[in-house]
């Protein structure tokens, strides 16, 4: 039997690689002599930046930058200095894990660190840079990052406004920074969401991030207004496109402010590593991540790889720390969990749980064979 072993990471808990290693693990102990092929994907969320240093040559450069909420820290980036390409994760920077549960801010906080590493990549000399978006602290539109990359914010009497949020009701004018030079830039984007309204940035992740019920209606205002202003002075309006929404907005704000492409992260992850060839070649496709939810039909890893083994006519088994929500992408999806059990423990205790369900369910599939 060939299995092909393809999941996301487990947030919080497992890397994409452990979570390939802890299935397969418990797979060979009902199939000890299975030909197992391991290949951990991401989706253009955390975790893209090194799966694309792990399966190319390139380094990690680190730079000097600050979180999204302002601290000094230090951040890295895949650099690629055969072809001039930078992969940056906005979450290195900007992502909601550096913050304390009690800082969860989004009225505050900012993608600035983001554009600080796309400013680094450039004066690097950058001929293309992909800025992976998902595991945001931030909903500021991606302004914070522009700011970083010299664009101004005036208010009605021509003063500079701090970029936060809180204060998007009060811009009136934008000024671009000179010309940087040619540098393409691409948005890998694991969801489909537009920036505003029901499925947008705010109403549907802005919650994970801090925001109580009275901050959202203030955040869709100064994200509304914002739309509206950069389509009065910037000619442009990408509020609808397929991915503004994702990472608090900065598809919008690279879109807008870089004038950047937007590309689904899994296809340009999936076509890197080859995965329609190697689906072809496999009896059984595993995936997997910490989550399957409704949002997981919105271009997240394991039903991008279960869609892809479909129309190759693959059995697919995804395994979850949580389910919530419709599984009908996979032929099964199984929760790892074995009895009731903490969050907490569940987390430390990831690999071992993945290890043991893969197991019940190898046992369970070797009954029909």
């Amino acid at each position: 039997m060939r299995i092909l072993i393809a999941p996301d990471k487990f947030k919080g808990s497992l890397k994409a690689a452990e979570a390939a290693t802890a299935i397969r693990d418990g797979f060979s102990r009902v199939f000890p002599h299975a030909n197992f092929e391991l290949i951990p994907i991401a989706d253009g969320g955390e975790g893209t930046a090194t799966l694309f240093l792990d399966s190319m040559q390139g380094e990690e450069v680190r730079s000097p930058a600050h979180d999204a909420l302002g601290r000094a820290i230090s951040a890295t980036y895949g650099w690629f200095s055969k072809t001039k390409t930078a992969v940056i994760e906005m979450s290195e920077a900007s992502g909601l894990w550096r913050l304390h549960p009690s800082e969860h801010d989004p009225l505050q906080t900012t993608t600035f660190g983001t554009g600080e590493l796309i400013r680094d990549a450039r004066e690097r000399g950058a001929r293309k840079i992909l800025v992976a978006l998902g595991g945001s602290a931030t909903n500021d539109a991606g302004v914070g990052m522009a700011e970083a990359l010299g664009w101004k914010f005036l208010d009605a009497s021509e003063n500079e406004m701090a970029p936060r949020v809180g204060n998007f009701s009060k811009i009136q004018r934008l000024i671009p920074p000179p010309p940087s030079g040619q540098c393409e830039i691409t948005a890998l984007c694991d969801v489909v969401n537009p920036l505003l309204g029901p499925l947008g940035a705010t109403h549907v992740y802005s919650v994970q991030k801090g925001a109580t019920p009275a901050m959202i209606q203030n955040l869709e205002m100064g994200l509304t207004h914002l739309a509206d202003l950069c389509h009065q002075q910037l000619h442009g309006d990408h509020r609808n496109v397929p991915g503004a929404g994702a990472a608090g907005g900065l598809g919008f704000g690279l879109l807008t402010f870089c004038d950047a492409q937007i590309e689904p992260g899994f296809q340009a992850v999936s076509k890197m590593l080859g995965l329609s060839q190697k689906i072809i070649s496999a009896d059984l496709i595993i995936t997997g991540e910490g989550r399957i939810d409704t949002q997981s039909e919105h271009g997240k890893g394991p039903v991008e790889v279960a869609r892809l083994a479909r129309t190759h006519g693959k059995p697919v088994i995804a395994f979850a720390g949580c389910i919530a929500g419709s599984t009908s992408a996979f032929d099964a999806c199984i929760p790892i969990a074995d009895g009731p059990i903490s969050r907490e423990d569940s987390e430390q205790r990831a690999a071992e749980l993945l290890c043991d369900a893969a197991e019940r369910s190898a046992r369970l599939l070797s009954i029909s064979l």
